[in-house]
């Protein structure tokens, strides 16, 4: 399912000017074992891909194995008599940066991503030298330009690579940050990121207490050799340098770290990040990812769970003494953030102001409670001094509020369509299925995307609210709740191929004409296509102009990343207020 921000062209718009589709910017990532250091650490990975392809680029993840398991298949071959310079060897060790690739492309998949993975054999980098410390040589560009055409994110092995003779063979140690610097080499960028479990380069050890720790924020190539030790492979380091690639060394969700390339400046002390106090409001189907995500995220100290039955058994293991029922308490343990993913939207708006006014920043997944009143939920944010953000309320991990706003930054909007309600679209399919009503609704529920009362999925009132959000982004204003005329979905429906509930808005002179309508007249394969929870997004501009995305838009985990993605832009702006970027 994709979530991708795409520019095209309307056929039927009248078109002053031809518009001209830029090629989305692509990025190289690569993550290694002290990031992957088991299948448990892929949605670490899936999150840092997800963030850049929010912003409208492609992503090629260069991926190590899971901590440990080379020198496990090392230890296996060797043990049935495979020796060090066996032309074999290279091509079973292999399998653990394949192992790591699938599964992370798997955790892609699960937010929401239209991810890939390529084998070594499939990635094609040519190599030539030693099996086990090659030096690639060229790249057979063909499986990975495809894949780059045709998903978000590919996700690829590092460590191997092909001999011409066709066997595999591998990089050396750190081989995976080789792989990256020379797929971006490739692939025409400058600079390529390599996440690490440090912040960057250091003058000697951060471990080593004898003297403070200097971070470089950049390095030479010179520096790099000499201080880089086991954090960037030699060879890497070099390759760069000839091929005029930077090497950014950062950690997950930091903005800066060290880059290494032509030049160096003086290292200074790095800044101090004590995790940030969160607090999450909701623990139902979005609540509870988020906070299982939080509890086991070292960068936050999760201070309260506002909940409206404490001693209500929970499916995500939490400290009892987090949870409360009172408002008030959750914003006493003085958090940085709140979260909100209320099933009320009343409840909600009361809460984001509350939060506001005491000085917290907010990230919400409620579009009950952010669609009531969005400018002045922003005009509050700006007098305190905080941000709200609500780009989990409307698609799930479908990057919808910045597809229109990418829109309206680009010109005047004249409209927008959308698939918005995953719930309904997923009963509509199941209606079609030949299921009874009751049936598929209980499906949804199973499934995750129903909440206990469906009402506000049925009776177009998600929707509703949604439209009014994506309307206030279109075109700075919201029309009124009871001014979105409202198809129900109830056991009279009659369902037919291709009927979708289509949320939409549209500008008549001063005027908007906004609906939620259940039909099979949208004419646009982008939303007859969709299955199950999927959700898509078109928007077109005065002059031709269409916009459209797609993704999955109900589950926990769509959504969860999309408000995570939310706080890690929360976290970043607050560090560069401080200064600590």
């Amino acid at each position: 399912m994709s979530a991708s921000l795409a520019l095209v062209e309307n056929p039927d718009a009248p078109k002053p000017k031809p518009a001209v589709q830029a090629a989305p910017e692509v990025v190289v990532l690569k993550f290694g074992s002290s990031i992957l250091r088991s299948p448990d650490d892929a949605p670490l990975v899936a999150s840092a891909c997800y963030g850049h392809v929010r912003a409208g680029r492609k992503v090629v993840a260069v991926v190590s194995a899971f901590a440990g398991a080379t020198d496990r298949l090392l230890a296996e071959a060797r043990a049935l008599g495979l020796p060090h310079s066996n032309a074999l060897l290279p091509g079973y060790v292999a399998l653990g940066e394949e192992k790591s690739a699938a599964l992370t492309a798997v955790a892609c998949d699960r937010v929401g991503l239209d991810a890939c993975a390529l084998s070594v054999r499939e990635l094609g980098i040519v190599a030539e030298g030693e099996p086990e410390h090659a030096r690639p040589c060229g790249l057979r560009a063909d499986h990975l330009k495809q894949a780059l055409d045709r998903h978000e994110v590919v996700v690829v092995p590092g460590f191997g690579a092909v001999r011409p003779d066709g066997r595999v063979a591998l990089l050396g140690r750190g081989g995976s940050d080789l792989t990256a610097v020379f797929l971006a080499a490739e692939l025409g960028l400058n600079r390529v990121r390599l996440v690490k479990d440090v912040d960057g380069l250091y003058d000697h050890d951060p471990n080593d207490n004898t003297a403070p720790a200097l971070r470089y924020r950049r390095a030479s190539w010179d520096v790099a050799r000499k201080l880089g030790g086991a954090l960037v492979q030699h060879d890497a380091i070099d390759l760069g340098e000839q091929r005029g690639v930077e090497i950014e060394v950062a950690a997950l969700d930091r903005a800066d770290g060290t880059v290494i390339g032509q030049k160096s400046a003086p290292p200074g002390p790095a800044p101090a990040l004590p995790p940030l106090k969160v607090a999450v409001a909701g623990c139902g189907v979005v609540g509870g990812g988020v906070l299982g995500r939080l509890l086991n995220d070292p960068r936050y100290d999760v201070v309260g769970v506002l909940v409206r039955n404490p001693d209500k058994p929970r499916d995500v293991p939490c400290p009892p003494d987090l949870f409360t029922a009172d408002a008030d308490v959750l914003l006493s343990r003085k958090p940085d953030i709140v979260l909100e993913a209320l099933s009320e939207g009343e409840a909600g708006h009361a809460l984001i102001r509350k939060a506001l006014e005491a000085g917290c920043d907010v990230a919400s997944a409620n579009k009950q409670a952010v669609s009531r009143d969005p400018a002045g939920l922003q005009a509050l944010a700006y007098q305190k001094g905080r941000r709200v953000f609500w780009s989990a309320s409307v698609g799930g991990g479908s990057p919808m509020i910045e597809t229109v706003r990418a829109a309206r930054a680009a010109g005047e909007v004249a409209g927008f369509e959308a698939v918005l309600n995953g719930t309904v679209n997923f009963m509509l399919e199941r209606l079609v299925d030949g299921a009874a009503f009751a049936e598929a609704l209980a499906d949804a529920r199973a499934a995750g995307f129903a909440e206990e009362d469906p009402s506000a999925d049925l009776e177009g009132l998600d929707a509703a609210a949604k439209v009014r959000l994506l309307a206030y982004e279109a075109f700075g204003v919201s029309p009124d709740a009871d001014a979105v005329p409202r198809d129900h979905l109830s056991d009279q429906t009659e369902a037919a191929p291709g009927v979708r509930q289509i949320g939409a808005c549209r500008r008549d002179g001063a005027a908007l004409e906004p609906s939620v309508r259940l039909t099979a007249d949208h004419g646009d394969p982008l939303f007859s296509s969709l299955s199950g929870e999927g959700n898509a997004l078109k928007v077109w501009n005065a002059d031709g102009r269409v916009w459209r995305c797609r993704g999955r838009g109900a589950g926990r985990w769509a959504t969860t990343e999309s408000i995570m993605a939310d706080l890690a832009e929360i976290v970043r702006a607050r560090r560069a207020d401080a200064g600590l970027n």
